[in-house]
């Protein structure tokens, strides 16, 4: 999964010890909304649906638009948002404490489910992650999946690009050897599935055709800035973070597929969506809309701006037509 991920759930406990997470729990408020694009579904009115999320920005978005789109269909919506971590997540809904939230299919399929190879075509990774998920946990996945993808990328910035004709991952080698620089977190560094194998997937090679000084090692968190501020070409981000908005900088597209595909659909337990099969469609209000472009605007009001998810959500809804 990707690393901000991974420093989320080990680093935020600390951080809201010490009142510094910059978030209050994401189950302190939630905006009133009123029926508008989604409308009351006699099949969920007054139905008790607890709904989870992770910790970090995107999945604390995610969480609100859950229950805002419950609550405007009828739903007595809880809100369980804000668990710390993958496991706590997932664990909340197996174990049946909390019965729906989004997650994404490349942990479903590898963190979950334990496959080592990701499958590249998004549809063919999405039925895959749901058969399984569906046949060995009683988790159901439910279509259509958003299209947006959080997935690792290298991001460049606009004068990179258009200084070398740099587009896609395969363009690296166009850069001359001195000039192909890189800002990598240690981890991201470390791993086989990580840089050197990125490296290694387009025809280049860590210490010879990408030379060791040539890698500077660093906090994932100053990374962006670091591309920006040119102290390396390529840097390492994650693809739907909103400061590759802010920022202005762009990730390279991935034509040889080799990181795997992360997008995010609604996860519900089988019994749940059994009681409720209304659920299906009124999600497919929703999976449709979120683009890259659309979830990385909405990360960058939280994380830029300041803003609170639960507002970011809401104010989303509102100026898609879904509630008012």
């Amino acid at each position: 999964m990707p690393l901000r991920r991974l420093a989320a759930a080990l680093l935020c406990p600390v951080l809201l010890a010490l009142g510094a997470c910059g978030l209050k729990p994401a189950s302190a408020f939630i905006p009133s909304v009123e029926p508008a694009g989604i409308q009351p579904v006699p099949g969920l009115k007054d139905a008790r649906i607890r709904v989870s999320s992770k910790e970090f920005t995107e999945q604390l978005i995610l969480g609100k638009i859950a229950v805002l789109a419950l609550k405007a269909a009828g739903a007595d919506a809880v809100d369980h948002t804000n668990a710390q971590g993958s496991v706590t997540f997932r664990k909340s809904i197996t174990s049946g404490d909390n019965d729906l939230g989004w997650e994404y299919t490349g942990t479903g399929w590898i963190t979950y489910l334990g496959q080592e190879d990701p499958i590249a075509d998004p549809q063919k990774q999405f039925d895959a992650v749901r058969d399984m998920d569906l046949k060995r946990n009683h988790i159901a996945w439910l279509a259509p999946y958003a299209p947006f993808n959080n997935t690792y990328a290298m991001a460049v910035t606009s004068a990179a690009q258009k200084r070398y004709g740099i587009r896609d991952l395969a363009d690296m080698a166009k850069v001359p050897a001195g000039q192909r620089t890189f800002c990598v977190a240690p981890e991201f560094f470390a791993r086989n599935d990580g840089f050197r194998g990125m490296l290694q997937a387009y025809g280049l090679a860590y210490g010879s055709s990408v030379p060791a000084g040539n890698v500077r090692q660093m906090s994932e968190g100053v990374i962006y800035q670091a591309i920006k501020d040119n102290r390396c070409l390529f840097g390492e981000v994650t693809t739907t973070d909103g400061r590759i908005q802010a920022l202005d900088l762009h990730p390279l597209d991935d034509s040889r597929h080799f990181f795997p595909i992360y997008n995010p659909a609604i996860t519900v337990r089988e019994s749940v969506l059994r009681a409720h099969p209304e659920l299906t469609a009124l999600f497919a209000k929703i999976s449709p809309r979120l683009t890259t472009d659309v979830i990385r605007g909405l990360n960058s009001k939280v994380d830029v701006e300041g803003e609170d998810p639960a507002f970011v959500a809401r104010d989303w809804m509102r100026k898609e037509g879904l509630v008012k």
